[in-house]
């Protein structure tokens, strides 16, 4: 079990990359598309420490922590979708 939680400890540590470029383009993203896709990337990447948790501990929970987080985030991403498409129309 050592050599699965090393990998998981690894593949954690190369995550952290993708996570600091999304948080810098939400925040300093020109727009509220870019943001938002930046939002949607942080989630994608907290899907996957939730599934790297999950196979280091062996608890099954964090799967489903994974994946109340993606359906959360697919949700706002359709609210999002037709924010953009109202705010679009008006102009």
């Amino acid at each position: 079990m050592d050599g699965i939680e090393t990998l998981a400890g690894l593949l954690a540590f190369v995550l952290v990359l993708p996570l600091g470029l999304a948080a810098y383009r939400m925040i300093a993203g020109p727009g509220f598309a870019d943001r938002f896709v930046a939002l949607d990337m942080l989630t994608a990447v907290a899907v996957a420490f939730a599934a790297m948790t999950a196979l280091a501990t062996g608890r099954s929970a964090f799967l489903d922590v994974g994946l109340v987080i993606a359906l959360v985030n697919f949700v706002a991403t359709c609210a999002f979708a037709a924010f953009l498409e109202r705010k679009g129309s008006q102009r």
